[in-house]
């Protein structure tokens, strides 16, 4: 009897045992990173917007709970900054080569800019008031060299950055916002022609009907370098 009494004693801390170990569920998403979590806000931001993106619906598109994402990221203003600087990241041309041409360069590093924050609009509005992380520095470094070595002076290098960035950012803000259609814009140029004695000059040059916005970019641009080229 004793015996028995100490088999079916084994039996129930076995079974007792069995059930305190974890259960082992099947993986169905890869291990929490930072390098996800970034690529998963950028995907929510460019679904719902700057106003779209919270902790909480983060760690559900993750698959994950809220807290374990703050072993990776200090918070949402975290996610904002890394999410701003991994779209901006710059991967033109690797080194600068003396013979290039300066102002092919600095054209191809602006539109590259520009692209990249009318894939993702959000960009645009974030980056004005976001820390600037090392990929938006680095490409304002390369341009900073580019222009040294084209021969703007120090003097004047941080008048010609920041004109730069204005226009980037004044054009992109405007493409991502201006959505208009081919109808509307035809009957706005209509009323332009109607009152065309008051609006003379931008209905004589069909301003509203207008909507080459690269062709309208890379020439805006190249006005700028005009004034930047050494004399």
């Amino acid at each position: 009897m004793a015996a028995k009494r100490s088999g079916a004693r084994s039996k129930r801390s076995q079974r007792v045992s069995e059930r305190l170990q974890p259960v082992q569920e099947p993986r169905s998403e890869p291990p929490l990173s930072r390098e996800r979590i970034v690529a998963t806000a950028v995907e929510l931001l460019d679904d719902r917007g700057v106003d779209g993106l919270t902790m909480r619906g983060l760690a559900d598109r993750l698959g994950s709970g809220v807290m374990s994402l703050y072993w990776h990221v200090d918070n949402k203003e975290d996610v904002f900054d890394l999410a701003l600087d991994s779209v901006l990241e710059y991967r033109g041309p690797p080194q600068i080569v003396e013979s290039q041409d300066w102002r092919e360069e600095v054209v191809h590093l602006l539109e590259d800019w520009r692209a990249s924050m009318l894939r993702h609009p959000w960009s645009a509005s974030l980056l004005p008031r976001r820390a600037l992380g090392p990929n938006i520095l680095s490409r304002l470094e390369l341009l900073s060299m580019t222009l040294s070595r084209a021969g703007v002076a120090d003097a004047d290098l941080n008048v010609a950055i920041w004109s730069l960035w204005n226009y980037v950012m004044g054009a992109t803000i405007t493409r991502a916002s201006f959505d208009v259609s081919d109808d509307d814009r035809a009957a706005a140029q209509q009323r332009l022609t109607r009152l065309s004695e008051r609006y003379s000059t931008i209905e004589r040059s069909r301003l509203l009907l207008d909507n080459d916005w690269d062709g309208a970019f890379r020439k805006g641009l190249a006005f700028l370098l005009d004034g930047l080229a050494p004399r």
